[in-house]
């Protein structure tokens, strides 16, 4: 349970995008924007964390006025909107090039991610439509060997668990120092996506890179998330509610669970907890 007094002093509310402050019309609910404008003006600033792209999501930013940095690519960088990078953590060539060997010997798809869009090759052409890269730029190159530099993240794409696992045994310790390879179930489509980033890139890094620039605390600060990517999110001193549709793991891990879902604007819920509290 949260207390009034542990809302009372928050200073920063940090949102997932897809699933949590978005419905499933790519569209931020009514009542949520009037309520972050209303906190705005109490001094409550507010940011996103997302595995969007910054070109993916800067958009709703911009609806919603927001001041503060955000945190894309799940950590991997950390960009003001009037373009100045706080945070940027891109991978090594050496590390791409074996990713792009690894997935070839396995018949997966791979694409690199860079801050404004992902590139693809003809053999990767499935990428656009099976990654959960909502609101990117997919660009088709003809090798990706002009595209190494300035690559944040690594996407590759598979249909078997056990395959991804593999792969992503290949590109960690000892085979591979300083990087961070995640995997999991794709929101939309029934593959698995492994996504692989340099060591200390992720929604809650980024989170705890984002107070210390804004000098606040851990504790004046609450995040929301529904899936599996906002766990790190969720292991931080926060105060951490889930929306009604998160996965298990994250409402086990949530000090408050909305009572409605992204689609019902959800996020309203515990927007209004905070400015009852501020009031």
């Amino acid at each position: 349970m949260i207390g009034k007094a542990d809302l009372k002093k928050i200073k920063l509310v940090v949102f997932d995008l897809d699933g949590t402050l978005l419905n499933e019309n790519n569209e931020i609910g009514i009542n949520s924007i009037s309520l972050i404008k209303k906190l705005q003006m109490k001094g409550v600033n507010f940011s996103i964390a997302t595995g969007r792209l910054y070109s993916a999501m800067v958009h709703h930013a911009e609806t919603l006025e927001l001041k503060v940095p955000l945190i894309t690519l799940d950590g991997s960088m950390i960009k003001t909107m009037d373009n100045n990078i706080i945070f940027e953590s891109c991978v090594s060539k050496k590390h791409i090039r074996k990713a792009i060997q690894l997935a070839d010997q396995n018949s997966m798809n791979i694409a690199l991610c860079h801050a404004d869009a992902i590139y693809y090759t003809e053999n990767n052409s499935a990428i656009p439509s099976i990654t959960d890269k909502f609101g990117a730029a997919f660009v088709e190159v003809k090798s990706y060997e002009n595209y190494l530099n300035n690559t944040l993240e690594i996407i590759i794409t598979g249909d078997y668990k056990n395959s991804i696992k593999a792969v992503k045994e290949k590109l960690s310790f000892p085979y591979c120092w300083g990087l961070n390879s995640v995997y999991y179930k794709a929101h939309s489509h029934d593959i698995y996506n492994l996504e692989i980033r340099n060591q200390g890139s992720s929604k809650g890094k980024g989170l705890k890179r984002l107070i210390r620039y804004l000098k606040i605390k851990e504790s004046e600060t609450a995040v929301m998330g529904d899936w599996y990517n906002d766990r790190s999110l969720f292991e931080t001193k926060a105060v951490k509610a889930a929306i009604q549709n998160a996965v298990p793991e994250i409402k086990r891990m949530a000090d408050y669970i909305t009572e409605r879902n992204n689609n019902e604007d959800g996020t309203a819920e515990f927007l209004e907890m905070i400015l009852k509290a501020k009031k």
